[in-house]
């Protein structure tokens, strides 16, 4: 399967099986659009009036040895992997700790409801922490390395348990041969110099939550008192983080919505504030909400992101540049083949917990009755619902099978798909849509880092 796009004045070919990628010039980009199905002579008398023939032939041999190498129009050969695949029989090896189900912002965006996910407001407790950590290192098989996320609502509102799951969790690690990264997501509200210390010395990662701009991040992102400021009080203490932490090992994390189509102006505005880690993202939402995205608005998103790209190429000549989450792609390596078709492995080797112990596919289906998965205590016990996220992939969604994207995306999100077409098999157009012209602009970013 073979993609091609001009951005930027690059003419881009993608080969999806191979993972080839071509710079050509404008000949070899045209006669691709007949190359597949017609003869060279054909295609010599159709774009005969704007190029030589003989520059045509050489061009089109020179097509047909990329062809001959498997660099271009290659065959798949991830299809033959999956019955495998689907006995691979996955380890768990990352759980999101639902350590507060309770908020002290109310976000109008928030899927997790102020944090109380369909519920009450609850708080993990160190005993319920611990059977998580015995949990991941039992179900992890000979997995070393694993990860623990500290989620909300606001986990720091249940610090002094987030700090006894740690110190529980270096008793044990060592006990199993494992090494546990621990991360951590905030608002950063309650942040101060005594948790800041302590962040930095416990979690491999943080991420720091903020819209962008202040009128928008205001906006969305409101403190229960309404008459202060979240963008006033948390600027400062996430950029006392970022620099504590040598602008490494965190990310400024902001979510778009219809209210700010213009997101690229809030990602600059982030850079510019000095963050070096910056990711925007779209919001995901029910249709009929106010600040949900919608198809017609997919355009200009899409020319959004190709202004934020141009705008990120000329700032690295400046000196002033940042890592963009969603432009960050390894085009010489990347994941393995299997993480390729499965994706992130919610409800397999990914697992949410919420306060009460009970164990959900991800943190974006905590709350839904249908998808409990089982205890920390009891281990996985509906074993339907594993089958399905185990038997998930690239291959069993119909809308992946012709996609150029796949290799990229590995399918997308599981719960995205099912919030909007009730099925964890089926896709998001719209998130498709925007995560195609991501890969785009990605790709296109490193071509011209390649070609200064």
């Amino acid at each position: 399967m073979v993609h091609k796009y001009n951005m930027n004045n690059f003419y881009i070919v993608v080969d999806s099986n191979s993972g080839s990628i071509h710079v050509v010039d404008e000949l070899a980009y045209d006669i691709l659009d007949f190359y597949k199905d017609n003869s060279l002579s054909y295609i010599q008398e159709k774009l005969g009036n704007n190029y030589d023939k003989e520059k045509i032939k050489e061009c089109y041999l020179e097509i047909k040895e990329l062809e001959n190498q498997d660099l271009l129009y290659s065959k798949d050969i991830y299809k033959n992997m999956i019955n495998n695949l689907n006995q691979r029989n996955p380890v768990v090896k990352a759980l999101c700790l639902h350590v507060a189900h309770d908020c002290n912002l109310k976000c109008e965006y928030c899927f997790a409801e102020e944090g109380e996910y369909k519920g009450k407001r609850s708080l993990m407790s160190l005993e319920v922490g611990k059977n998580s950590i015995d949990f991941i290192l039992k179900n992890s098989g000979k997995r070393r390395n694993l990860e623990i996320d500290f989620f909300g609502g606001e986990p720091l509102m249940n610090f002094e348990v987030v700090k006894g799951i740690v110190e529980y969790g270096r008793e044990k690690e060592k006990e199993y041969n494992k090494k546990i990264r621990f991360t951590l997501t905030t608002n950063g509200l309650l942040l101060d110099d005594c948790k800041l210390e302590y962040i930095n010395k416990n979690m491999d990662n943080v991420v720091l939550s903020i819209d962008g701009r202040k009128d928008i991040n205001d906006k969305m992102r409101k403190c229960n008192n309404e008459e202060k400021s979240s963008y006033e009080i948390i600027v400062p203490k996430f950029k006392k983080l970022a620099e504590s932490r040598n602008q490494a090992n965190y990310y400024v994390r902001g979510t778009f919505t219809r209210e700010n189509l213009d997101f690229s102006k809030d990602v600059i505005h982030l850079a510019d504030l000095g963050f070096k880690q910056v990711s925007v993202e779209p919001v995901v939402a029910d249709k009929e909400e106010w600040y949900s995205l919608r198809e017609e608005d997919v355009q200009q998103i899409c020319e959004e992101y190709e202004k934020l790209a141009q705008t990120m190429l000329k700032r690295q000549k400046e000196g002033k540049d940042f890592n963009f989450f969603h432009f960050m792609i390894d085009l010489t390596g990347g994941p393995c083949a299997a993480k390729r078709l499965v994706g992130c492995g919610a409800g397999t080797e990914y697992l949410a917990v919420t306060p009460e112990g009970d164990l959900y596919p991800c943190h974006q289906f905590v709350g839904m009755e249908d998808f409990v998965m089982g205890t920390v205590v009891k281990g996985l016990t509906n074993e339907d619902k594993y089958k399905q996220f185990e038997n998930s992939n690239i291959y069993a969604k119909e809308d992946c099978k012709t996609c150029w994207g796949k290799f990229y995306c590995s399918g997308g999100c599981a719960a995205n798909a099912y919030s909007n077409n009730g099925n964890i098999l089926s896709t998001y157009k719209v998130g498709c849509d925007l995560q195609l012209k991501r890969t785009e602009c990605a790709i296109m970013m490193k071509v011209a880092e390649a070609n200064v």
